[in-house]
């Protein structure tokens, strides 16, 4: 199998993260027909299908899931020859792809951008944000450097360094103002909002309330928390948010804040990147640098 190439790969790669070749074919920025066609020569080359196709997407065969571990396992060692070079050549970091989830974003990347561009003269920081799940995913392929999520994230094949715990803080309404903060269990008698499906605050929200399944009419959904916080505003129900978030989502919305007595609620933020990254030692160093920059932007507030 002489002819296989790290572009066909790539593509590959791309249609099994994608599904459908017209999406597939936009990451990789080229046109459907020619994916489709680097696809069919791969196929042939190898003389296995790798895909079932149908009209609408298509499933790798069983072929095709083997394969997919084997051409995961060579891009990342390419992409990790590129970072030793990018180690070699410079001191620090000359371009930086940091993923975080949507729960911290807001509130904490405008702080950490400013410090690692001052810190690091000339660094070229590229910006990922969705969820923990998605973030580890992109970080074990090699598209990502370091990720900022939740931790603990339990993977392996991943190093993790803590930043900083923060309490989450209960938003009601502002009519709500003064009265005592309700027990744990009584929270699962009100209206909850809460972030939906796959984001991992959600999850750890549901875990301190002690609620495991819940009737529809007792949950409702948001897609951020900006969006919980007015919905409160508006006298739907109660919701949970990280500290960090307090000051910016509760401006101009009508609730109030309650701080619940130890053990509060919280969770630890940090950094995770792939054991294997040469990397790290400038991974570190840009973790001390985010470390002192979300200390002075958290005592600020």
């Amino acid at each position: 199998m002489t002819n296989l190439t790290l572009k066909q790969l790539r593509y590959f790669e791309a249609l099994t993260r994608h599904g459908r070749f017209r999406l597939a074919a936009e990451a990789c920025a080229i046109s459907q027909p020619a994916l489709s066609m680097q696809i069919k020569e791969l196929e042939a080359e190898l003389g296995n299908d790798l895909f079932e196709r149908s009209a609408r997407d298509v499933k790798l065969t069983a072929f095709g899931e083997t394969f997919a571990h084997r051409a995961r396992d060579i891009l990342r060692a390419v992409d990790e020859l590129g970072e030793l070079a990018r180690a070699a050549r410079n001191p620090f970091l000359a371009r930086l792809r940091i993923g975080i989830i949507p729960t911290v974003a807001p509130y904490l990347l405008p702080a950490i951008i400013n410090d690692l561009t001052s810190a690091f003269d000339g660094i070229q920081i590229d910006v990922r944000e969705t969820q923990t799940a998605r973030l580890l995913q992109e970080l074990l392929q090699g598209e990502l450097d370091l990720a900022i999520v939740a931790l603990p994230v339990s993977e392996p094949s991943l190093t993790e360094l803590k930043l900083f715990e923060e309490d989450f803080v209960l938003v009601r309404h502002s009519d709500d103002e003064g009265r005592p903060v309700p027990e744990r269990d009584a929270l699962r008698e009100m209206r909850l909002l809460l972030l939906e499906e796959g984001h991992c605050f959600r999850e750890q929200a549901l875990s301190f309330c002690r609620v495991g399944s819940a009737r529809p009419r007792e949950i409702m959904e948001g897609s951020s928390l900006s969006t919980l916080v007015q919905m409160v505003g508006a006298g739907i129900g109660v919701t949970l948010i990280p500290e960090m978030a307090v000051p910016v989502e509760t401006r101009s919305a009508p609730v109030s804040i309650a701080r619940f007595p130890p053990p509060s609620p919280s969770r630890t933020i940090g950094m995770v990147w792939r054991n294997s990254t040469p990397l790290a030692r400038q991974l570190r160093e840009i973790a001390g640098v985010v470390r002192h920059s979300c200390g002075t932007m958290r005592r600020a507030k």
